[in-house]
């Protein structure tokens, strides 16, 4: 045991030197840690109560930027050698802890000074007990498997704030070797050109989110992970806009500072004038919707920019019974959306539209002949979280932050936001932190993915709406026949 404790050893790569160490009496985790960011992950895969740790001390830059440039072929030759290496302590680990076994074995033999037929007994337990914790180490202490398990941690400033607010369910079913290939290939990229690369410490954050779908048991993570900053939210507070949801989710104004949302084709007239009386700033395409019902300017301040949005074509109305108005977006929608837009664009800095078809047209347009200044875009309504970032143009899904929702609780869907940190001097997004939440298990996973280091592009931007199909549940009616409460359509995918 004193050598597991004590043992530790450097072992050289081709792209640096890692420490190895092992420590004793934890949840079995495979400890990655990474000084020059702060910045570390622990895997599960190891069986034994121990953390194995693994330290970067010191990075090659010349043979770095050879991974950075050389993709990820070269970094998984690096990932090759750090195999071995642990592969190589954990060896000499098992065979010192052998050789300490088996001499303190003797020792006490020696000791003891026994018969000479119990002390070959006595010898024979040294033995196989020296032989055990080499078993140990090989079979409990290495890792196994695809690392099923893995949490995120620092002590710095670049970590997802966002994670670091739902660190307690910071877990994750999947470890696909592709994304530890693209975590070693950005590492690699931070060390060659540190100076290149924007700190985000200390600066703006806003947290992008849509789809609630009345799911009120995600308002507390959405309020921890906005952390007191602004949040931005692109409709679907509630599957159907009825008074009833509207008293069952208004509390959400309270997880932004501001609250900033707009309507999406599962709210209502209704339940926006009730959310603005609430403290909610709502947008809309004929302006900012007062508590008194009504209209401010279109473009508003929002944690230092100037943020205008777009409420859904598909709006319930209370007048007629908050009945579904369907999901689809026709081409003269588009076209009211583009003039709209083309006039404010260089005036804001943010525009926020819940279903993704109703901006393509003119984002296309936009991208074809990219505006000056950069205008960030926030959509909502497919549940799928995606970033699109080219020619001036970002595009943020957060997906879904109820995870489908109440009426799709089948669907098993993650919980999803995204937190974007900017700068106002000028305007410029800077990286964006797609956060999910596994339903049931509370595992989930982060990802940051930088805005200001060329094109990016993760998800699927163009991902079709989960209500494609036009079976959904009954809805929900009071004795008059009112709607109270209908879930959203179920996807088919």
């Amino acid at each position: 045991m004193l050598a597991v404790w004590s043992y530790s050893a450097d072992r050289e790569l081709s792209a640096g030197t890692i420490s190895l160490s092992v420590s004793p009496f934890h949840e079995g985790a495979l400890d990655v840690y990474v000084p020059l960011v702060d910045w570390g992950v622990r895997f599960g895969g190891v069986s034994a109560p121990a953390r194995l740790k693994v330290e970067l001390k010191s990075v090659d830059r010349e043979v770095a930027a050879d991974v950075a440039s050389g993709g990820l072929d070269a970094t998984r030759q690096v990932r090759g050698e750090a195999r071995d290496a642990v592969a190589s302590y954990l060896l000499v680990l098992a065979l010192l802890t052998a050789a300490g076994a088996l001499g303190a074995g003797l020792l006490v033999l020696a000791a003891l000074r026994p018969a000479r037929r119990r002390a070959r007994v006595l010898g024979a337990g040294v033995v196989v007990g020296a032989i055990g914790w080499v078993a140990v180490i090989g079979l409990l202490l290495a890792p196994r498997g695809e690392l099923p398990d893995q949490r995120y941690y620092a002590r710095g400033t670049d970590i997802p704030v966002a994670l670091r607010a739902l660190e307690s369910a910071a877990r994750s079913p999947d470890v696909l070797s592709e994304e530890l290939d693209a975590q070693l290939l950005g590492l690699a990229r931070l060390v060659t050109a540190p100076g290149g690369r924007v700190a985000l410490s200390g600066l703006p954050r806003l947290t992008v989110a849509s789809d609630l779908h009345n799911n009120v048991l995600a308002i507390p993570a959405l309020r921890r992970a906005a952390a007191g900053g602004p949040v931005i939210f692109a409709g679907d507070l509630s599957d159907s806009g009825t008074p009833l949801e509207t008293r069952v989710t208004r509390s959400v104004v309270r997880t932004g500072r501001p609250f900033v949302m707009l309507g999406g084709n599962h709210d209502s007239d209704a339940s926006l004038r009730a959310l603005a009386r609430a403290g909610a700033v709502v947008l809309g395409r004929e302006g900012r919707l007062r508590a008194d019902g009504r209209r401010g300017p279109v473009v508003n301040r929002v944690g230092g920019l100037r943020v205008a949005g777009y409420e859904s074509p598909n709006l319930r109305r209370a007048a007629s019974g908050y009945d579904d108005r369907g999901a689809a977006v026709t081409a003269g929608q588009q076209a009211a959306f583009k003039a709209w837009l083309d006039p404010l664009v260089g005036r804001i800095d943010v525009v926020v539209v819940h279903e993704p078809a109703l901006a393509a047209p003119a984002l296309a347009g936009l991208r074809a002949d990219p505006p000056a200044a950069p205008l960030l875009v926030i959509e909502g309504h497919t549940h799928r979280q995606a970033i699109d970032s080219r020619s001036s143009i970002t595009l943020v899904n957060g997906g879904t932050v109820g995870g489908g929702g109440t009426g799709n609780l089948a669907d098993d869907l993650p919980i999803g936001l995204a937190v974007v940190t900017y700068d106002t001097r000028p305007f410029a997004p800077l990286a964006a932190d797609l956060v999910t939440v596994a339903p049931g298990d509370g595992g989930g996973s982060a990802r940051r993915v930088r805005l200001d280091e060329g094109s990016a592009r993760t998800g699927d931007p163009d991902a079709q709406s989960p209500e494609e199909d036009p079976a959904r549940a009954d809805p929900v009616r009071d004795a008059g026949g009112r709607i109270l409460s209908a879930p959203p359509n179920r996807r088919t995918d």
